[in-house]
């Protein structure tokens, strides 16, 4: 009996000791990697609801990264669109794709390490080819949009890492009606599911970086501090080489 607990003791306080030396070696990565000489740039992707703004903010917090967010509530055609999505397709996507433009013109430009909040890759791969694919942005402006996009991703580098963030529909429902923004009411489900099955389509061909994979249909990175536990390791291991 006494040996048992004596190997207890031992076991339990090299486990303490395992985690307290790994917490350590974290800290010195994370602040090395963080100086300017390392700067990085981190994406998160994913569908309307997905928890992207979440989880850019928390892993914001977490490595100290400088948080760039979608400036949704900003754009002044948002409203105008969700109401109206074939007269205002083309000035949404444009007004997005000039956002994003600058935001990563920004980003590189930076000395510090940052995580934005989508990519300017999904407006032209996923948002403008469903808009013009369901007949809500004409032929015309659609080529005239591309052509755009292609000007400036090649002017601008992929980020460092991509993280893609994998929902079902009911759980960008969920999301969606829980945040309870007025103009996200009028979401079809339809739409929901085209942008879904192209967000897909272009994740399983996305070769411009590292990518990382979350699936979040059964995750709450606010209430559940082991999911985001996972994901911080997952990225740890991606950008660090932890294991």
């Amino acid at each position: 009996m006494l040996f048992a607990y004596k190997f207890h003791f031992l076991f339990n306080g090299l486990i303490c000791t395992f985690v307290e030396t790994k917490l350590k070696l974290q800290k010195t990565f994370y602040k090395m990697y963080n100086s300017k000489e390392n700067s990085r740039h981190i994406a998160i992707s994913g569908n309307i609801g997905s928890g992207k703004t979440t989880l850019t903010s928390l892993l914001a917090k977490h490595y100290k990264w400088e948080a760039h967010f979608e400036d949704a509530d900003e754009n002044p055609y948002l409203n105008d669109f969700y109401e109206d999505m074939q007269r205002w397709s083309f000035n949404l996507q444009v007004y997005f794709l000039n956002s994003r433009f600058n935001q990563v013109l920004d980003i590189r430009k930076s000395e510090k390490t940052v995580i934005q909040d989508r990519t300017i890759y999904e407006d032209a791969r996923i948002f403008a080819p469903n808009l013009h694919a369901m007949g809500l942005m004409p032929t015309r402006d659609f080529e005239n949009y591309q052509s755009l996009f292609e000007l400036m991703s090649s002017l601008v580098q992929p980020p460092d890492l991509l993280i893609y963030l994998r929902a079902e529909v009911p759980k960008l429902v969920e999301k969606i009606q829980s945040r309870g923004r007025d103009y996200e009411n009028t979401i079809r489900l339809d739409y929901l599911t085209r942008l879904n099955e192209r967000y897909e389509a272009w994740i399983s061909e996305y070769n411009l970086g590292k990518l990382m994979i979350v699936d979040v249909n059964n995750t709450d990175f606010i209430n559940n501090p082991k999911d985001l536990s996972s994901v911080i390791d997952k990225i740890d291991a991606q950008l660090y080489g932890f294991f």
